[in-house]
């Protein structure tokens, strides 16, 4: 295939000297990193290949550690090597939420999803800090909708007052990220990164870019993913029985289901203007056209939660006819 195949090929070998071994792609995901499947006789194991150059493991593998000790099912890490790029993992599987959730599996799913997602919050040692979710990250994402998205794909521009709207709001939406109680988070926690396992569901993969952040952010990437979505009605049902267990856990004793749901409303704003902005950055820089076609979902909740806001109302003005 190419050089880094060879080169993992023989890494993989030196693991397992004298073994029948084969390997097959598994899965490729929106960044460098590629996944393959070891097969040895009737047993596998997940071998990552993520190019030093653009990929640093070494996120990967300390979060991987502190999410095994607050006793969320991650990979194993079974053998690495930092300096090739190349690491082995226990396999989690091929049963990703997304190709197992309808209507009738949705509540046992998610709801072993907000369980393991709880202890992730409620867990995560202040002994293993964490890069700050804070007001520059938080606006530098959403700006890659006007740059990629806006700019680049529909080849728009706003006026100085749009974009003086569009500065206000973002403001705004960072505001309210940091107000609200701040805990681990995954990043990424949606149907293409929690695989359904038989003890312990869910498997939790791709939390490599795991920050400290609001405790709505994983909750709103779960409820409204951008790859299948759910009637509003049905995602307030799952987040006021997370809010629930929260105040059970005492991680948010003293806030409402009104404060709380508007907290989750705005983080999904912000959270969807950076997918949005990612989906046409894969397709115009990395040659990944596959991701356009989630735009219009993704879009569709921005539009949809900033027209229920006033405060909300000149990002509505911005994005409603797009």
């Amino acid at each position: 295939m190419d050089q880094r195949f060879e080169a993992l090929q023989q890494w993989v070998e030196q693991q397992y000297l004298g073994e029948l071994l084969t390997l097959e792609p598994a899965s490729a995901d929106a960044s460098f990193r590629r996944y393959f499947r070891l097969h040895r006789g009737d047993k596998t194991a997940i071998v990552m290949d993520a190019p030093p150059q653009q990929e640093d493991c070494t996120p990967f593998l300390s979060i991987a550690r502190v999410l095994l000790k607050c006793g969320v099912h991650v990979p194993e890490i079974l053998a690495e090597d930092l300096q090739q790029g190349f690491l082995l993992l226990s396999d989690l599987g091929s049963s990703p939420y997304l190709g197992e959730l309808d209507d009738s599996s949705a509540d046992a799913l998610y709801g072993d999803a907000m369980e393991s997602l709880l202890q992730m919050q409620q867990r995560w040692p202040k002994q293993s800090p964490l890069p700050l979710y804070g007001h520059d990250l938080l606006v530098r994402e959403m700006e890659l909708f006007r740059e990629w998205y806006l700019q680049l794909h529909r080849e728009m521009e706003w006026d100085a007052d749009q974009h003086s709207v569009w500065n206000q709001q973002m403001c705004l939406l960072s505001e309210s990220a940091q107000q609200q109680p701040q805990v681990a988070v995954h990043r990424d926690y949606h149907s293409r990164n929690l695989m359904v396992i038989e003890e312990n569901n869910p498997g939790v993969i791709d939390f490599q870019d795991a920050v400290w952040g609001a405790v709505t952010y994983d909750l709103v990437s779960l409820l409204r993913d951008c790859y299948i979505d759910w009637p509003r009605e049905r995602v307030e049902q799952w987040a006021q029985y997370y809010l629930q267990r929260l105040k059970e856990e005492k991680m948010v004793p003293d806030v409402e289901w009104t404060q709380f749901l508007q907290w989750f409303d705005w983080m999904g704003v912000q959270r969807h203007l950076k997918a949005v902005g990612i989906f046409a950055r894969l397709n115009h820089r990395d040659g990944k056209p596959g991701y356009l076609g989630d735009i219009p979902r993704t879009l569709g909740y921005i539009q949809e939660v900033s027209a229920r806001y006033p405060e909300l109302s000149g990002l509505h003005g911005l994005v409603a006819k797009l």
